[in-house]
């Protein structure tokens, strides 16, 4: 069989067969990224007869895996990729850490807490220290956590950049934080990659074994890794080097979860010898977006200089809606999405993109209004849902004893007489004891006495021991390889729970109850579609599930508008889209304006990233005020509109004329920095010292009562100095540590607060 390139250009040709050695591909939005790793992957399997069992591919959603396996296998036919592994790193780590458990003192059924999990350690560490969560939010010590483990940092490691700082407030709890995943046998998300790194940094063996294993390394969506996964991709192909990552730069919009575009700007200083192919040709969009949306992201230094263009039409120019308020904004996308439903434009072909979740509720209204279907991408998510959560709890403790978040959070659901401070003492009892807490319950049962000091009554102690007994019946049931489905029912009724929730009739525990179904029928499709399944295989597949990923298909299927946010939209494509919010302070937010320039950069991505979903009509809303904060606030449009071409765009002002000349003063202003918007006087002037754009920024974005560094005193608490200023006027709020080292978190305006 050969590989048929004739499909391909030029560059992705070259893309396919520059094979050995180091290879970046700069992947633009629209260029047929997917199509050309997939036919790089096939050739190397049938033009390069390397096995399947040599090649790993790296992506980031299990759906991006399942497609690109699937078109392999179509490519390829006869030939067995069995071997091949197209999987997440979070998956392919945590199928790694099973084989080699022993090694960090893991047995091979280790849990992988999720957010929740995690939070809820956080919260018992500070419980234990008598500190309340209003004090210190649980997530500053998850977000320091997290920002460690993003930066590769393991216990003890030694790195140039990125180490803890053991001076650090919160280095105390990461230690305890991962001496508690260590005793419950449990991993977190981003423990998956840093575990695997100290794997192969202590046990040279190892790695040598995985690298001789793997002549070739592949990553998608390159712009989105951590260091820590950059880390890793180092190790693995560090003695053959035959690495291919492909991204875009351009589309580098998650550093709020651990992304570093370092990453993809610095990668040829790594691996000097790379060859950088870009991929520029878009074949998604017409000829005026893709134009309109390389000048903006030409204003951009932190990129590789990608010059994006394409052969299809020029198409119709882009609108700019100017707006009086958020409300004649939605209602302008609610009666141009029924016209253009009535013009023969399918309602699943348009989307509305926002900058923030909460910019929907306006849309949502008015859509309604108008009748038309539409549905929310990125709601609550089924997994999350309290009544899943329980019962995959029960799952989980069936898999690992150790677990005590799962214990803990179902071992009074059903009640059971086990109230928080009952649980309170046992969970004490156990880290004194330094054992898990169901050992603590087991050893309670069958009153061995070493515990008699723990006072409970007879009915608890009769519920306990008919829990443990379960248990205990569904984990034989487990080894027994007795299918998830029926050990999954056998829980939800014989533990209490179905008839705990059935005893209510109200719409919402019926609700519930359609999701408990809903979660049985998951299981029995796992069985169906895996080759030997069981309840460890189905509870890790939907851990490592991407919290993110949501089916594509479904969007584009449906009969539905699709509202969702811009960071949502990455990977989508619409024929026509609507970007609203596009004002100063709202798209680009007010805290990139004052982040600085790679903040802001980073938001002009999330804009290009916004304008190439569109195929054939973009339109871009700005309001003249809009509700934020609780108050009308007056922005302007963005600067991101100023910096599209006047002659792809035109200029629509809604219940008049365009007015753009006129209106022009409003979004920029003189560098003295009085200047006000008022979108109720058109006819303000400006006058300008030359011709520099100066963009209008809120007074009360900027001017915080107490920045950040200001020593003040609290009539209650004393002197301290502000940590972290956020808002300004009546949003502002801070949070300062005090002479005595507590730290605490203010609304300015309700706190007798005055500079020291």
């Amino acid at each position: 069989m050969s590989i048929d390139l004739s499909q391909l250009n030029e560059v992705q040709k070259k893309a396919v067969i520059t094979t050995d050695g180091p290879v970046m591909i700069l992947a633009g939005a629209g260029s047929g990224k997917t199509k050309t790793l997939v036919t790089r992957i096939t050739f190397l399997l049938d033009e390069k007869n390397i096995s399947p069992h040599q090649l790993l591919a790296l992506t980031f959603s299990n759906k991006a895996a399942r497609e690109m396996r699937e078109r392999i296998a179509h490519e390829l036919g006869s030939i067995d990729i069995g071997a091949l592994q197209i999987t997440t790193f979070h998956a392919f780590c945590a199928k790694l850490l099973r084989s080699e458990a022993n090694f960090l003192g893991l047995s091979r059924n280790f849990t992988i807490y999720d957010e929740g999990e995690s939070k809820a350690i956080a919260k018992s560490l500070l419980e234990r220290r008598g500190i309340s969560t209003k004090e210190i939010n649980p997530y500053e010590i998850l977000t320091y956590i997290d920002t460690l483990k993003n930066s590769g940092y393991y216990p003890g490691r030694i790195m140039s950049e990125g180490a803890a700082d053991p001076a650090d407030e919160y280095f105390g709890y990461f230690e305890e934080y991962e001496s508690e995943l260590h005793r419950a046998n449990a991993v977190d998300f981003g423990g998956l990659i840093t575990a695997v790194i100290a794997l192969f940094e202590k046990f040279p063996d190892v790695l040598n074994r995985y690298q001789n294993r793997f002549h070739y390394v592949l990553v998608d969506e390159y712009q989105d890794t951590n260091r820590a996964q950059f880390e890793l991709i180092k190790m693995l192909c560090g003695k053959r080097r035959n690495i291919c990552v492909v991204g875009d730069e351009d589309q580098s919009i998650y550093s709020w979860r651990g992304a570093d575009i370092r990453n993809i700007l610095d990668f040829e200083n790594v691996f000097p010898d790379v060859n950088v192919l870009k991929l520029e040709q878009n074949y998604r969009s017409s000829k005026t977006i893709i134009e309109a949306a390389s000048c903006v992201i030409q204003k951009n230094v932190l990129r590789k200089g990608k010059q994006m263009w394409t052969n299809n039409p020029d198409g119709d120019a882009i609108e700019i809606i100017e707006c009086f308020n958020d409300k004649d904004e939605a209602e302008f996308v609610a009666q141009e999405t029924h016209k253009l439903n009535r013009q023969g434009v399918s309602y699943k072909e348009m989307a509305v993109f926002y900058r923030s979740n909460a910019q929907a509720r306006l849309i949502e209204d008015a859509l309604r209004k108008y009748k038309i279907a539409y549905r929310v991408v990125g709601g609550v998510k089924f997994y999350e849902r309290k009544e899943i959560k329980d019962m995959l709890s029960y799952l989980r403790l069936i898999i690992n004893s150790k677990d005590s978040l799962a214990l803990s959070r179902i071992i009074n659901i059903p009640a059971r007489g086990v109230g928080a401070t009952s649980l309170r003492k046992l969970e004490i009892e156990a880290v004194n004891a330094n054992t898990s807490l169901w050992d603590i319950i087991e050893k309670i049962v069958d009153d061995s006495g070493q515990f008699s000091h723990i006072k409970l009554s007879a009915k608890i102690k009769s519920s306990l021991s008919e829990f443990v007994t379960l248990l205990n019946e569904l984990r034989i049931l487990d080894q027994n390889k007795v299918k998830p489905s029926i050990i999954y029912e056998k829980i939800l009724h014989e533990s209490g729970y179905y008839s705990f929730l059935k005893a209510n009739k109200d719409y919402e525990t019926l609700a519930r109850l359609e999701n408990l179904d809903e979660l049985l029928n998951a299981i029995t499709q796992f069985e169906d579609s895996a080759e030997k399944p069981t309840l460890e295989g189905f509870l890790e597949t939907i851990t490592l599930d991407s919290s993110s990923d949501f089916d594509e298909d479904a969007v584009n299927n449906s009969g539905e508008i699709s509202l969702m946010t811009v960071h949502g939209a990455k990977g989508l494509e619409f024929t026509h889209a609507f970007v609203i919010g596009v004002e100063e302070n709202v798209f680009p937010s007010y805290r990139s304006v004052d982040g600085g320039e790679v903040a802001m950069e980073e938001e002009r991505r999330l804009f290009y990233v916004a304008m190439t979903r569109a195929m054939i009509k973009l339109y871009i809303s700005f309001a003249q005020g809009r509700m934020l904060f609780g108050q009308v606030k007056f922005n302007g449009p963005s600067r991101f509109v100023d910096e599209i071409p006047e002659k792809l765009f035109t200029w629509k002002k809604l219940n008049g004329n365009s007015n753009r000349e006129n209106f022009n003063p409003g979004w920029k202003q003189s560098r003295d920095g009085h200047q006000d918007f008022d979108p109720y006087n058109q006819s303000q002037e400006t006058k300008y010292d030359d011709e520099e754009v100066v963009y209008q920024v809120r007074e009360s974005f900027h001017q915080p009562k107490f920045p950040k560094g200001s020593k003040v005193v609290h009539s209650l608490y004393g002197a301290g100095k502000v940590e972290e200023s956020e808002g300004a006027g009546a949003d502002e709020k801070v949070l300062i540590r005090f002479a005595d080292g507590n730290r605490k978190k203010f609304m300015v305006k309700f706190a007798p607060i005055v500079m020291a």
